[in-house]
């Protein structure tokens, strides 16, 4: 069986004929914020079934392509669409993108997401930066051999989100007169939404915020020595009195309002660099 190494070899000597040129910054677009590529000077788009070993996003809010360009003159990759534990992928594979971009050359990560609210002050269209995590919920996509070209076996999570990034995107937000929340993001595997009671039990051990996505993709990144930053879209609210039915449909159109406010945040963020 191929291993790891040996694939990302593979995958990497194919997009870097594509696009010879390295990204020094990798984003990941979460649910119903792929138009932020709008955003992107576009020099080369690949779909993730013509990349060797890529999984194929399934969900609708996904479009599926990595996307290599400029924003304010740095080069970049970005990830429209990311992938799910729900969707049947391994953990390993939901992390394997996040490989391919260290290999490309990228030394920071800035991830988005959508997410439940969970702190009762929070709101729909509420921008969280993350600050921290708690993973207990998730599969660690490290389980299993590690590889010393990946990162050390027992890798330091203390501080997942980079305190300077933090920060910097704060920072940005106060600039741009955009409210910024912060707070602690707990990952979950799905793809059912939360239970009243689950929703209770995550604000209670200290989250301000849930989702399906990230965690994973941070613990690659920060075995693989990345600075990572990530901003979430509270596109529900998990607390809340009257019926909590929550829609998918619901989420994408949150996320959709959101994007100009979380857009701008980024490309200052990328330029910043």
């Amino acid at each position: 069986m191929t291993n790891i190494i040996q694939q990302l070899q593979e995958t990497t000597a194919f997009l870097q004929q594509i696009y010879p040129h390295h990204p020094e910054t990798g984003i990941v677009l979460g649910s119903g914020l792929g138009n932020f590529a709008a955003q992107i000077e576009v020099e080369k788009e690949i779909p993730y079934e013509e990349v060797p070993h890529f999984p194929v996003s399934t969900v609708d809010g996904h479009h599926g392509r990595l996307i290599f360009g400029q924003i304010a003159g740095k080069r970049i990759v970005a990830m429209a669409g990311r992938f799910h534990f729900y969707e049947g992928y391994s953990a390993e594979q939901v992390a394997y993108p996040i490989r391919v971009m260290r290999s490309l050359g990228i030394k920071q990560l800035l991830i988005s997401n959508a997410a439940g609210g969970v702190n009762p002050s929070f709101k729909v269209g509420d921008l969280m930066v993350i600050t921290d995590h708690i993973s207990f919920a998730i599969v660690n996509p490290l389980l299993g051999p590690n590889y010393a070209e990946l990162g050390p076996r027992f890798p330091d999570m203390s501080e997942p989100y980079n305190k300077e990034m933090v920060q910097r995107i704060k920072t940005i937000a106060s600039g741009l007169k955009i409210d910024i929340k912060e707070g602690v993001y707990f990952g979950v595997t799905g793809p059912t939404f939360e239970t009243r009671a689950e929703y209770k039990m995550i604000h209670l051990v200290g989250a301000d915020a849930v989702g399906m996505s990230t965690v994973q993709e941070v613990i690659t990144a920060i075995h693989a020595g990345l600075t990572v930053a990530a901003i979430s879209v509270i596109t529900d609210l998990g607390i809340r009195e009257e019926e909590n039915v929550i829609t998918h449909q619901e989420v994408l159109e949150a996320a959709k309002a959101a994007e100009p406010r979380l857009t701008a945040i980024f490309t200052e963020l990328v330029r910043s660099f």
